[in-house]
């Protein structure tokens, strides 16, 4: 398994219509395609207005192929034309459990 950590930061007044959208309307589409969601979180500390979440996935073919139907999906296309606008920052990681890792 590998993790895809993405952080995404908003202007104050973006950030909380942002996860109202994305819940309502993102959410269901994203997990469609990449499947997995591990965690999502907002930040109280540090760069404030993020959200933060960890989706896995089997390989970097199983990540390459799921970002790749998510960008051909017409309606996420169009979701993402309402809020990429609103992020002023974006942050991306692709993490490997060890081996004594609970996500192992």
């Amino acid at each position: 398994m590998i993790y895809e950590e993405r952080n995404y930061s908003f202007a104050p007044a973006n950030f909380r219509p942002f996860l109202t959208l994305f819940e309502a309307e993102g959410l269901p589409l994203v997990r469609g395609h990449l499947g997995h969601l591990v965690a999502y979180f907002t930040a109280e500390t540090g760069q404030l207005n993020t959200a933060v979440h960890i989706w896995g996935f089997e390989d970097l073919v199983d990540r390459d192929r799921r970002r790749t139907a998510l960008w051909n999906d017409p309606q996420w296309i169009a979701f993402s034309a309402k809020v990429l606008p609103w992020i002023v920052g974006m942050e991306n990681r692709l993490l490997k459990p060890t081996g004594f890792s609970p996500l192992h």
